[in-house]
C-alpha cells in the first residue's frame, strides 16, 4: 500500500514517527518519509541512527524543519503528500497546565493547521494520534486532545466525495516509551532503589507497544473512509504488579495520585457505545453527522456493541499477570 508513496509525519522524531518510519522501511518501498518537526538535534540524531540501520534507504527520508503552529511552513511541507500522520503535540500533563495557551498553540490549533494544509495540497488520507486522556477529560492535556479529535473527524465535512479522508487513532501510554513508567521505575532500579513508587495501588492502565500502536495506524490508512476512531483491543495489567515485575520482592510505596491523572483508563466511553462497533482486534467509533453514510463510510465486519459499554482499564476482560509482564518486559528489552 505504502510502495511508491510520500508520507508525512507531524512530530516524526519521536518514539512513534521512528517506530512507525522503521516499519515502512522494513515492509515497503516509500517514495519518501518526510519527518516534519522543530529539534534539529532530534532530526541529527534520527538520521545518524537510520544511515546505519537503513543504508540503501535512508535516502528516502526527509528532514523538513517546521511547527505545526505555521501553516505556510506546513502547506511547503506537504506538497506532493499522499499521507499524513499527525503525531506531534504537547504531551506532558504538567506542563499542559503550566502553559495552557502554549497547549492550546499546539494542539488545537496545531491540529487545525494540519488540516486546513491537508485539504488545501490534496492528501488522500490523514490519520490524527488521539490518548485515552481525550475521554471524558480531567486535564487540560485531555481537552486538548478532546477538541484536537473533534476537529480531525469534523474535517470529513469539507472533503466531498473525492477529498482528503481523516481519522483517529487512538490509545494510551505506550509500553518503554519516553517518559513512561517502565523506564521511570528502571531508572530507580538501576540507582539502587529497593522499593518503588506508586500514585496509587488501585491504578490500572493498558499494555501496548509502539508496534501495535503503528500496526493500527496501518489499518487506519488502508480501510479509513471517514471520521472513524480506532482503538486497539489490548490488555490491562495492575501498576503494583508491573513494580513486582521489574523489581521482585520490591517495597511498594504509595505516594498519592497526581493532578490531573485517573486511576483507570478509559478507550470507549459510555456516551460513545451507541455509534461504536466491535472487530476481531479493534473497536471503531463512528461519527453522529449528518455527512456520514451507513452504507459509504461503514466497514464490513463489524458488530454492534450493547449501549452503556465502556471499554476501561479497570474493568477489561484480558489481564496481564506478574509473570507475564516479565516475558513482555524482556520482549522490550528491559531485564
Amino acid at each position: 500500500m505504502f510502495n511508491n508513496t510520500s508520507i508525512l509525519i507531524t512530530g516524526g522524531t519521536g518514539s512513534f514517527g521512528k517506530k512507525f518510519s522503521e516499519m515502512i522501511l522494513d515492509q515497503y518501498d516509500p517514495k519518501r518519509i518526510v519527518i516534519y518537526s522543530r529539534d534539529e538535534f532530534k532530526q541529527d540524531v534520527m538520521k545518524k541512527d537510520f544511515s546505519v540501520r537503513f543504508p540503501d534507504k535512508v535516502n528516502k527520508l526527509r528532514f523538513f524543519i517546521g511547527d505545526v503552529r505555521d501553516l505556510d511552513r506546513l502547506k511547503r511541507a506537504l506538497n506532493g503528500i499522499d499521507y499524513v500522520i499527525h503525531a506531534a503535540a504537547m504531551k506532558q500533563v504538567p506542563a499542559c497546565e503550566y502553559n495552557p495557551l502554549e497547549a492550546i498553540k499546539t494542539n488545537i490549533n496545531g491540529a487545525q493547521n494540519v488540516i486546513d494544509a491537508s485539504l488545501d495540497l490534496g492528501v488522500k488520507k490523514v490519520v490524527a494520534l488521539s490518548t485515552d486522556k481525550a475521554v471524558n477529560p480531567i486535564n487540560l492535556y485531555g481537552g486538548t486532545k478532546l477538541v484536537s479529535d473533534k476537529l480531525f473527524i469534523a474535517a470529513n465535512a469539507y472533503s466531498g466525495d473525492s477529498g482528503t479522508v481523516f481519522s483517529v487513532v487512538r490509545y494510551g501510554n505506550v509500553a518503554g516509551s519516553r517518559g513512561s513508567v517502565i523506564p521511570f521505575f528502571e531508572n530507580l532500579i538501576n540507582d539502587g532503589a529497593r522499593s518503588l513508587p506508586i500514585t496509587d495501588f488501585r491504578m490500572t492502565r493498558f499494555w501496548i507497544t509502539l508496534e501495535e500502536g503503528v500496526n493500527l495506524v496501518f489499518k487506519a490508512l488502508d480501510e479509513s473512509k471517514g471520521g472513524e476512531t480506532y482503538i486497539s483491543k489490548i490488555s490491562s495489567f495492575y501498576i503494583t504488579d508491573l513494580a513486582k515485575a521489574m523489581l521482585p520482592e520490591s517495597e511498594l510505596k504509595e505516594v498519592g495520585i497526581r493532578e490531573g491523572e485517573k486511576i483507570d483508563e478509559v478507550m470507549v466511553s459510555k456516551d460513545d457505545s451507541r455509534t461504536t462497533y466491535e472487530y476481531d482486534k479493534h473497536y471503531i467509533i463512528y461519527p453522529s453527522f449528518e455527512w456520514w453514510n451507513f452504507t459509504k463510510h461503514f466497514t464490513k465486519g463489524g458488530l454492534k456493541i450493547e449501549d452503556g459499554f465502556e471499554y476501561n482499564s479497570g474493568t477489561n476482560k484480558e489481564w496481564l499477570s506478574v509473570e507475564m509482564l516479565k516475558e513482555k518486559l524482556e520482549e522490550l528489552g528491559f531485564k
